[in-house]
């Protein structure tokens, strides 16, 4: 499977764990789940669903054909709901805490269900992140020093824009993992702190919407 591949399968079960959806509906919460700039096509959902099908971890449903007489006679749009098996599959996913899911093709996926993750694997990821962004820094200003007399303006104001987003998401990462610490050294009590978690994670989710990844590697 396909690093992409796998990163929408992720996204579908996640969403698909919150309520059931036809193809439509999850094709949109999709495109919001993963940033603007990674539409997701009809022509890659489906076959997706397909292999989600195969493997049991989602089932389909058609609604009565009463609904669908009722709404013109026309054929009504299947319905896609997780099983219990893919629940217990997008469990195991939220548990993992490698070195893929601080990739810029992950991050931002994995952050998205944040408030359905355990707060230890929280704080893997965001350490993971910002180790692996620290470490693109040290390399892009090194390349900067040592090339920066070659690179005409454009060139120049483009890898200075790319330092300047890693730089933005190094802090807001600081303040994320400084966030969970405190949360970690000052508990709730029970049902609080998934609720404050659930907040936080929306009001941080317009913030990640800068692209990290437009330095060079």
């Amino acid at each position: 499977m396909s690093r992409r591949g796998g990163v929408l399968e992720f996204a579908t079960l996640g969403l698909l764990h919150d309520t059931p959806m036809h193809g439509y509906e999850l094709r949109k919460r999709l495109n919001t789940v993963l940033g603007p700039f990674r539409a997701i096509a009809y022509g890659t959902l489906y076959p997706c669903l397909k292999s989600l099908l195969e493997r049991g971890w989602i089932t389909e449903e058609e609604p009565e054909q009463v609904a669908a007489a009722l709404a013109g006679g026309k054929r009504a749009r299947i319905v896609y709901k997780l099983t219990a098996q893919g629940k217990e599959h997008f469990q195991e996913l939220l548990s993992e805490s490698g070195a893929t899911t601080w990739e810029d093709e992950n991050f931002g996926v994995h952050f998205a269900f944040f408030s359905r993750t355990d707060r230890e694997v929280r704080m893997r990821i965001l350490e993971g992140r910002r180790s692996k962004l620290e470490e693109r820094l040290e390399r892009v200003r090194a390349s900067l020093s040592s090339t920066r007399e070659r690179l005409d303006g454009y060139t120049l104001e483009l890898q200075r824009h790319g330092l300047e987003s890693v730089e933005r998401e190094v802090r807001w990462l600081n303040e994320l993992i400084t966030a969970e610490r405190h949360a970690g050294d000052n508990p709730e009590p029970d049902g609080a702190e998934k609720k404050n978690d659930a907040g936080a994670s929306r009001q941080t989710k317009q913030d990640a919407a800068s692209d990290p990844s437009a330095a060079t590697s």
